[in-house]
């Protein structure tokens, strides 16, 4: 497949200089392409001024921003875009003015440049119909502010081939979206079930059930979100929610259709007034409705296959920042409730008809599931996928049994010569779901977590000792868990944004998927342990230059680099080899006198000064009990075979989790640092 390097954007407003900004950020080059050299200008404008609001928030790096803006071109000739290997069309929302520039592009662009529309209101398939491309058109749903809101919407039609979704897919990844593949319906996932909530508030209103203040604060709890529904049209646009139900009304029936108020409030052109203390007497009558109308839409989505549940959950996460998706939301009321209130739906606005779905499972009696580990097999490749990115694809019991009954899947297919690991959207995996550990010593379950660790420990081993070439996609961050499964695996590649680190010590851990026993087997005790007591990140680059990773490349190389490891001989993993010099200061600095003076606050010796000062004062921050048992266990885990080192490992586990200081440091994440009293 051919690299994805060069992007065209056509539209240089709010989404189209958002969308191209995201682009360059991410190391792509961009064309940014509007009718008017003032329209460019300005695009460009806007895309200097966010950057530069990102430097003055230590964000972002004057080094980063440079480079972005390196990457950047505009132009006013469609010309400019012939090259490009996919061009993105955001201008306005007018079916004719998209089609004229998609027939132009056509004839302008090379014969394997793909064509995608921004569209939020269009059918894919017809504006495919203005080219003779249309296996090369796809749609591509961004969501405001594009630079910032991870979730992309990728909606093939009918006519779309294979490759261009594949390619369409990649230049998600590329930008670091996080990807739902969607079918070409009307309002797509997102906004197919989101614009239902909006206009069924507006519908309670005019019923003169409650004012704006209780349906706002009703639905703010009901779904668990920051913003009420007048709130959220204020800020996106009264106009937005007109001319999205008016299309959705037209299209899908009269539960997606515009309520009476809705059209003179636009045309009044004044905001809604929040103001006024809620009624809570009328909460639970409102929430019915809005939940009746919303989770509706979202089950009668799925039943259509327009998208997956756990898709239309991961867009509802992603995309509107929600706490729960409409699924985990029909799990948390119950599917009989739910069942009852889209029941009302279907009474109140008669050609709404029951989704499949749900009366499915309601005939099942149980909650639904979801596959957060999906599997795909080609070439001889299984591509194992953990899709959990609004979480940055932490394991917890649901996930890690799901990984390991599609390795197991993977190992039993004959077809299958090798086993590919990857995690979706920006992290490979970022450590375990620290509310999970939290959850258990809070309600003395501690051996609910001995038992959780030790089947992943099991697993680990089985992908460890695989006879079939398993590898871990370091595409992004990795911690904790993260970082074990990588170490797990019997090779890794990496991009440039991957990485690995170890920050137990810190929230009053250690380790404990054999992190410590496999960073040891790779670059000694002495430096494992400097990584594991400081918790100091260890980038791709590092990584590679430490012999962990068995390949780095680019980004757009990333498919070929896995398909040339997987089609190789399994790599000596724990070689002997020599650490480079840059690390040697470092292993010092944890050399085994080093420790005991670390450990008791002193200062290391034979170091340099700044090194000796920094080490101290990282260590000063974590927990003195972890980094003591760590110590210990690592000195013993280098002396027996690996599976007894993880006996050693699960045996100190106990211990471990019933400290004052593990409950102090699992709680304080996303908080302010603890204060750990040793104990």
């Amino acid at each position: 497949m051919k690299e994805i390097t060069t992007v065209g954007v056509v539209g240089a407003g709010n989404m189209g200089s958002g969308i191209a900004q995201k682009l360059a950020m991410e190391g792509l080059n961009v064309i940014l392409v509007d009718t008017k050299e003032e329209f460019v200008n300005r695009g460009l404008g806007t895309i200097r001024r966010i950057l530069g609001e990102g430097v003055d928030r230590k964000i972002l790096s004057r080094e980063q921003v440079d480079a972005t803006i390196g990457r950047l071109h505009g132009s006013t000739d469609l010309k400019a875009l012939a090259n490009a290997d996919m061009v993105i069309e955001a201008v306005f929302e007018n079916e004719k003015v998209k089609k004229d520039l998609f027939k132009n592009l056509d004839q302008v662009c090379a014969q394997d440049t793909i064509l995608a529309s921004n569209t939020s209101s269009f059918y894919v398939a017809e504006l495919a119909k203005a080219t003779s491309r249309p296996d090369r058109f796809v749609g591509f749903h961004y969501f405001y502010h594009p630079a910032k809101n991870r979730l992309l919407e990728v909606i093939p039609h009918a006519g779309t081939s294979e490759q261009t979704v594949k390619r369409a897919l990649e230049v998600g990844r590329l930008h670091a979206k996080t990807t739902i593949l969607v079918k070409d319906a009307s309002g797509f996932c997102v906004n197919r079930f989101f614009s239902p909530l909006l206009t069924e508030a507006v519908q309670i209103l005019d019923d003169g059930i409650a004012d704006i203040p209780t349906i706002e604060e009703a639905a703010k709890r009901a779904f668990e979100i920051g913003m009420g529904p007048f709130e959220l049209m204020n800020v996106t646009g009264i106009p937005i929610s007109v001319h999205a139900s008016a299309t959705f009304g037209r299209e899908l029936g009269s539960l997606y259709g515009t309520p009476r108020s809705l059209p003179a409030k636009m045309e009044e052109g004044t905001p809604y007034d929040l103001s006024g203390e809620p009624d809570e007497s009328k909460f639970e009558m409102v929430q019915d409705r809005l939940y009746g109308a919303c989770l509706g839409a979202a089950a009668a989505l799925v039943s259509e296959g327009i998208a997956s549940i756990e898709d239309t959950d991961l867009g509802a996460k992603v995309g509107l920042r929600w706490k729960q998706g409409p699924f985990e939301i029909m799990n948390r009321i119950g599917i009989e409730k739910t069942y009852r209130l889209v029941e009302a739906m279907t009474k109140r606005y008669k050609d709404f008809k029951m989704p499949e779905i749900l009366i499915k499972q309601r005939e099942l009696g149980k909650p639904f599931e979801f596959h957060y580990v999906n599997q795909a097999v080609k070439d001889g490749i299984a591509y194992i996928t953990i899709k959990r990115p609004e979480a940055m694809n932490a394991l917890n019991e649901v996930t890690v049994k799901q990984l390991a009954e599609q390795f197991a899947a993977a190992e039993a297919n004959p077809d299958v010569k090798a086993i590919v690991f990857q995690g979706a959207g920006k992290a490979f995996v970022a450590g375990a779901d620290i509310r999970y550990f939290i959850d258990n010593i809070k309600n003395n379950r501690i051996d609910a977590t001995e038992a959780f660790t030790r089947f992943g420990h099991e697993l680990f081993l089985k992908i460890e000792n695989s006879k079939k070439l398993t590898v871990a996609v370091l595409d992004g961050l990795s911690l904790g868990g993260g970082s074990e499964l990588a170490l797990a695996c019997q090779a890794i590649v990496a991009t440039p944004a991957g990485s690995m680190g170890f920050p137990e010590t810190a929230i009053g851990i250690f380790p404990g998927l054999g992190g410590m026993i496999r960073s040891a087997r790779h670059m000694g005790t002495d430096l494992a342990k400097y990584y594991v007591f400081t918790g100091k990140g260890i980038s791709a680059q590092d990584a590679f230059d430490l012999g962990i990773v068995t390949k780095l490349v680019r980004p757009q190389e990333l498919d070929n680099a896995i398909r040339e490891v997987c089609s190789g001989s399994k790599p000596d993993k724990y070689r002997a080899r020599e650490i480079p010099a840059k690390f040697q200061e470092m292993a010092k600095v944890c050399s085994p006198d080093n420790v005991q003076a670390l450990l008791a606050g002193k200062k290391p010796e034979g170091v340099s000064d700044s090194l000796a000062e920094a080490t101290l004062k990282a260590i000063s921050r974590k927990a003195p009990l972890a980094l003591k048992k760590a110590n210990e266990l690592m000195d013993a885990q280098q002396k027996v075979s690996i599976p007894e080192a993880i006996e050693l490992e699960l045996a100190e586990l106990r211990y471990m989790f019933s400290t004052e200081d593990a409950l102090a440091g699992l709680s304080s994440v996303g908080g302010k640092p603890p204060q750990y009293k040793g104990k």
